[in-house]
């Protein structure tokens, strides 16, 4: 499903309205993200021009890389959103948390990065995209 989507934090501190393009997920697996979330970040990506943030007064941001930062709800601790804050890898778009849209269900999962690096304690289904730790970062030129 494409077009106008909404979510919201945990304590509904912060929402959003969203215009979505592309009707698909993705799933992260590195170190980084594992110790964020607890497990995998399973994202949706939205350009910042097509986000609309309520409650922007409760957003925390860490500057967890020299390319990107990660946010969350300062009342509830909710992950809300990884973006890219330099241009070399890529548009700066929020890879918002798939868990905060109303209807998850809406946006399969299309790739999982960092493949290499997932924990055996679980296993996503289904036919799609999967990169390895060296192909994601010869694919962005990370080192």
């Amino acid at each position: 499903m494409t077009g106008t989507m909404k979510g919201h934090c945990l304590c509904g501190a912060v929402s959003f309205e969203a215009t979505v393009t592309k009707a698909e997920s993705g799933v992260c697996h590195c170190e980084m993200c594992r110790r964020w979330t607890g497990s995998a970040l399973v994202t949706v990506s939205i350009m910042p021009e097509d986000i609309r943030f309520e409650g922007a007064e409760h957003i925390r941001a860490f500057t967890s890389s020299d390319w990107a930062e990660r946010a969350w709800c300062d009342r509830c601790g909710s992950t809300l959103y990884y973006r890219l804050t330099v241009d070399d890898y890529g548009p700066r778009t929020y890879a918002m948390a798939l868990g905060l849209f109303d209807d998850p269900d809406a946006f399969p999962v299309t790739e999982e990065i960092f493949i290499d690096r997932k924990t055996s304690a679980y296993a996503l289904a289904g036919d799609h995209r999967r990169l390895t730790e060296k192909e994601v970062m010869a694919a962005y030129g990370g080192s």
